[in-house]
């Protein structure tokens, strides 16, 4: 009787979990609708079709096209992210200090990454508001001037911050990472607009005899995207299992083990970085609209952070690998990895342990990551280049970055969900086999 009560409690448990992620994208999705004060959002369809707004708009969860209170989303933060995680790598003393002191030195870098988020979220919102009442002739902002763009910029880091902590309540008491939980369900919640707008830009003004073309088309995508979801996700589950030998064990235990390291270690991450890394310079930039438009370094600059170009697009590709590379050895580190293994009594087969056992691993995660690399760059490059080729509408949400974020999320929801049943039925399978008094 204790043991089913104790199982339904944690069945209970799983639920609530769920219920406070889904409240909590609720409470996300009703934000992205309340349009900051004394801005027209209908003055962003004519730049709507530009790179940033596609960018953003999947960082914000579509809360850009609203222009809403969350409309910077995660995006400053994840760019602090990254300049933190650089900052990491034996460039500020402190940072090196804190990234070795666990549980205490995390805490101390997250309060200092959300600093830092304020300050790129103020800049960064100012730029854009800036950027926008340029591009679309003066339009967004109904009263520029200081005391205006001061309080939207303040408005919009405030969303960006309230997005952030949402976040955090998402990792903390809900389901997966909350930061990519609310980019996942920004992009899901804007499919049933691109599937009207795919109707809308190839079957709606078809006449009778050419409405096959137009339903071949649409066919053939919905193929491809299917093609691309299924091979994503054989990628994403795919792992390299390293064995693992014990010296010392207790009675009853196995002598031997595998270590299982993903094929695309770093995961979504890198195109989410990538992505950040490519909208900051733009919004730098917006902010010299209005009178260096037609400057050459103005162009050039333009030109190379604009992923519908052919440079933005190589510039896109070799930031995923880059940042796949990296953040890699950040999820994986061969040196703690070879500690661990030797505070635990446990080897590679043929590798000594120590250093010859970092250099093993390091060298694996290179070559793992090769592929990762080239797999997240052709998914990530394919959908661009077919946008350039076949002039596809960026709105109708057919990108490679939101695919893989979809999937990738997806995929990591099920396994948490999958690991917190199986520790259900364990935690019942040792109850049912104590003795009963």
């Amino acid at each position: 009787m204790l043991s089913t009560m104790k199982n339904a409690f944690k069945v209970k448990d799983i639920r609530n979990k769920i219920l406070f992620t889904l409240m909590v994208l609720v409470v996300f999705r009703i934000g992205s609708y309340i349009t900051v004060p004394g801005v027209n959002a209908k003055a962003l369809q004519s730049v709507a079709s530009s790179g940033l707004v596609s960018i953003l708009n999947m960082f914000s969860g579509g809360g850009l096209t609203n222009y809403s209170i969350f409309a910077m989303g995660v995006s400053p933060y994840i760019t602090a992210q990254i300049v933190i995680q650089l900052l990491q790598m034996d460039i500020v003393p402190r940072y090196v200090e804190w990234s070795k002191q666990g549980e205490v030195g995390r805490r101390k870098l997250n309060q200092h990454t959300r600093y830092l988020t304020i300050i790129l979220a103020f800049v960064q919102s100012i730029g854009i508001t800036a950027g926008f009442n340029t591009l679309s002739s003066l339009n967004l902002v109904q009263n520029p001037g200081f005391k205006t763009y001061a309080m939207i910029g303040l408005v919009l880091t405030g969303g960006t911050m309230l997005t952030t902590w949402m976040g955090d309540m998402i990792t903390d008491h809900g389901l997966g990472n909350g930061v990519s939980m609310i980019i996942f369900a920004g992009i899901i919640a804007r499919m049933p607009t691109g599937l009207q707008m795919l109707y809308q830009n190839y079957l709606q003004n078809l006449t009778k005899s050419d409405w096959w073309q137009g339903a071949l088309i649409v066919v053939g995508l919905l193929i491809i995207v299917l093609i691309i979801v299924t091979f994503v996700t054989w990628v994403q589950q795919a792992d390299r299992k390293i064995p693992i030998q014990y010296t010392r064990r207790v009675s009853g235990d196995p002598d031997s083990s595998y270590l299982p390291l993903k094929v695309n270690v770093a995961g979504v991450i890198p195109v989410i970085f990538a992505s950040s890394f490519i909208a900051t310079p733009q919004t730098i930039l917006m902010a010299f609209a209005n009178n260096h438009s037609e400057d050459t370094w103005y162009q050039v600059m333009t030109n190379i952070f604009n992923m519908q170009s052919t440079g933005g697009t190589i510039l896109y590709t070799i930031l995923i690998v880059l940042f796949t590379f990296f953040y890699a050895f950040v999820q994986v580190n061969p040196q703690k990895l070879s500690e661990n293994l030797q505070k635990q009594g446990s080897y590679i087969p043929g590798v000594w342990p120590g250093h010859e056992t970092q250099v093993y691993v390091s060298n694996l995660l290179m070559r793992l990551s090769t592929v990762g690399a080239l797999f997240l760059g052709l998914v990530a490059l394919i959908p661009l280049v077919a946008q350039n080729v076949w002039n596809l509408d960026e709105s109708i949400g057919l990108g490679g970055t939101s695919l893989l974020i979809v999937v990738g999320v997806a995929i990591q929801t099920i396994q948490q969900i999958e690991g917190l049943m199986m520790k259900r039925t364990y935690v019942g399978f040792i109850q049912d086999t104590r003795p009963t008094e």
